[in-house]
């Protein structure tokens, strides 16, 4: 079976039996040997069990991690005075930049001789269930649908799936609901069953991503096609009018980029209904659903906007410009007259909104605006002078009306949707999948906003390991409640390793090879830095070279405060996951000290950072909150019909433990990303 389904049904917690002939009466070892190794016990399909698993999974969990700069991490770093760890460093560093030596990774010139303890730490047990290739198949036509089904876009590891199971099992696609994933497939495929999908409006979002994949152009007004995409693209358009999806009003909002492109493509007329798109197009009118609202806010009209928004874009549209249309208000009948035109049933808008307002400052504070593009998270932070301009200002007893409002119609939504369900508290510690498409598959992965608590008996060992490259950087940054941030890195640590906060040194001759830690003792670190609130773990690629053109892997461990064992236990591993994005900076994961929480970020950031602590962080502290406002506990309570504490008696069981249930009954894991994206879009 491709690799890429197999490991993207190992991150399900599935082993694939390749060839069940192989599998022969010894399966007890190798039983064994999963256990032993790696914490894995297998409760289905014990008898399917091959040799070759054991090589996979040491695979996935990293079981030939190369050493770390100070072989002796943590306990030899720490015997180092700062002096001694300074020398360390500027004589690699001399080694590698100043004689271009890349050859072999380097190591301390001041550790003495070391000897590990036998390794004796408590590690979870991972359950894991073996299947055939026929179910693997079933379940991933499964997990694509769910896939298909939510509107919103899907990161560069879901659509991968998507895209090469389609093709592979010649897979029926019923519908596609997010216009993102239809133009990948219709741009990657170029077949035009795919634009049945999309309308004429959209073609400037096939152009964007044909122009920016194809050509790494960012700009689309400056096109420069090869004759066969000006082909392709011309065969979409035509498509359009023989299916009759010409929306012209939308398509007047893009009015400049539709001229620009059918001057390029050189675009002919076919049919009178082409006749009169291009037309139109060309001539000076606009009639657009967005001209006539903002008319009617030229005017003060706010009644007029808002009718002209609902009726041409609907109500998620009016929810969308809500900051802007109050901002406006005048009077309270105004505003009134805007709750009234609030309710949508797009779950999406609702849940956006709900967190948006939730999380609303006082227009004292500059504001971060995040955005993706291109499967990469966008970050703009007010300049004082756009501070000074803004007139879309709400207070925050608007924001808590609004976000009021929303919860209200949300739940009106989602009321009775499900039946008997049964939830498990724990659940209420994972966020929703609101914008995965900027983050990064691998085992353990969990939504962005996520909490895991750490016991108070275990430390934090995050690692980062790489090949192909000589330098990657694993740093740390702590935040305080006023924002300032102390910095750990390869340029702070010389003078700051401590039993707090531990780093393994900076490896920067790592191409055949490399690894950087840091371990975090909660206790010990509060102590020491009382300040300090959150810690957000950062990669970046110091070569100079995209995550996507290396191997790079990152994760977390949790170990016992009395530490034993190699510095890369697999068994302690809790998450291993590549580091693919087209770019050289990446957000990996943050600790809430205050709670002993640990919590997932995964977002690839737009940028050829090359060195961390150079850009803005903290924006990233919206998403530690994010499971306050709402989670997959709270998101099920709204779909009951009843909320059951009788796991028997469920329908739908949502947990993040390993339960026995009848066969009819639908189980909701905290990895099951794509049966909730199917639930949000229903």
């Amino acid at each position: 079976m491709n690799t890429l389904y197999k490991n993207y049904l190992f991150n399900k917690h599935y082993l694939i039996a390749e060839n069940t002939a192989e599998a022969k009466e010894n399966h007890f070892e190798i039983l064994f040997t999963l256990a032993n190794l790696f914490n894995i016990r297998v409760t289905e399909g014990e008898k399917l069990v091959t040799r070759d698993m054991i090589r996979y999974v040491s695979e996935q969990l990293g079981e030939n991690v190369p050493e770390p700069f100070y072989r002796g991490f943590p306990d030899t770093v720490r015997e180092l005075t700062a002096d001694q760890l300074l020398f360390d460093q500027l004589v690699h560093y001399t080694v590698t930049y100043g004689f271009g030596n890349f050859s072999e990774a380097g190591h301390s010139l001041f550790e003495e001789q070391f000897e590990r303890t036998a390794f004796k730490e408590n590690a979870d047990i991972r359950e894991f269930a073996v299947i055939t290739e026929e179910d693997a198949v079933a379940v991933l036509g499964e997990i694509v649908s769910d896939l298909l089904a939510g509107t919103r876009p899907l990161s560069d590891d879901q659509f991968g799936l998507v895209e090469s199971f389609i093709i592979d099992y010649d897979f029926t696609v019923e519908d596609i609901a997010s216009k993102n994933t239809c133009i990948k497939l219709l741009m990657d495929t170029r077949n035009l069953r795919f634009a049945e999908y999309i309308s004429m409006s959209d073609v400037i979002r096939l152009v964007d991503e044909i122009n920016f994949q194809e050509y790494s152009n960012t700009n689309i007004k400056k096109l420069n096609l090869k004759n066969q995409d000006r082909k392709f693209i011309t065969k979409v358009i035509d498509q359009m009018f023989l299916s009759g999806r010409c929306d012209i009003r939308n398509c007047f909002e893009k009015k400049k980029l539709w001229n620009g492109l059918l001057h390029h493509i050189h675009y002919t007329a076919k049919t009178p209904e082409a006749r009169s798109f291009v037309d139109a197009i060309r001539g000076n009118g606009n009639n657009s659903v967005y001209s006539e609202f903002e008319r009617a806010m030229a005017e003060k009209n706010i009644k007029a906007a808002v009718d002209a928004l609902k009726s041409g874009k609907g109500s998620a549209a009016v929810l969308r410009n809500l900051n802007y249309i109050i901002s406006r208000c005048e009077s309270l009948e105004d505003m009134q007259y805007i709750l009234n035109c609030m309710e949508t049933k797009n779950v999406i808008v609702l849940l956006q909104l709900l967190i948006q307002y939730s999380q609303h400052r006082n227009g004292g504070t500059a504001r971060s605006f995040k955005f993706t593009k291109y499967n990469k998270l966008r970050v703009h932070t007010e300049t004082k002078e756009e501070q000074a301009k803004r007139k879309s200002f709400i207070t925050e007893g608007q924001a808590n009306m609004l976000a009021s409002g929303v919860l209200a119609n949300l739940k009106t939504v989602l009321k009775e949707r499900l039946g008997k369900v049964y939830i498990d508290p724990d659940m209420a510690n994972y966020a929703l999948p609101l914008q995965e498409n900027t983050s990064q598959g691998g085992f353990g992965v969990l939504t962005c906003g996520s909490r895991i608590h750490i016991p108070e008996t275990k430390k934090l060992r995050a690692f980062t390991y790489w090949e192909k490259v000589n330098d990657i950087d694993l740093s740390v940054f702590g935040i305080d409640d006023d924002g300032n941030r102390t910095e750990f890195s390869w340029r702070t640590m010389a003078g700051k390793q401590s039993g707090a906060i531990t780093y393994s040194g900076d490896e920067t001759s790592g191409y055949n090879g490399g690894s950087e830690y840091f371990d975090i003792d909660m206790d010990k670190f509060r102590e020491m830095y009382p300040k300090v609130h959150y810690m957000i773990f950062c990669d970046n690629v110091y070569s100079r070279v995209p995550f996507d053109k290396c191997f790079c892997k990152a994760g977390y461990m949790t170990r016992d405060l009395e530490d034993s064992g190699e510095v890369y236990e697999p068994k302690t591993v809790k998450s291993a996951f590549m580091v693919n994005a087209d770019s050289t900076f990446a957000y990996l994961f943050g600790l809430d000290l205050r709670t002993n929480d640990f919590i997932w970020l995964n977002k690839a950031r737009n940028s050829s950072v090359t060195v961390a602590g150079t850009t803005d962080m903290n924006f990233l502290i919206d998403y530690f909150h994010v499971t306050d406002i709402i989670n997959v506990a709270s998101f099920f309570e709204m779909m009951a019909t009843e909320v059951v504490t009788d796991i028997s008696e469920a329908e739908v069981v949502v947990t993040d433990k390993e339960v026995e249930c009848a066969e009819d009954v639908t189980v909701i894991r905290e990895y099951d990303v794509e049966k909730l994206m199917k639930l949000m879009n229903q």
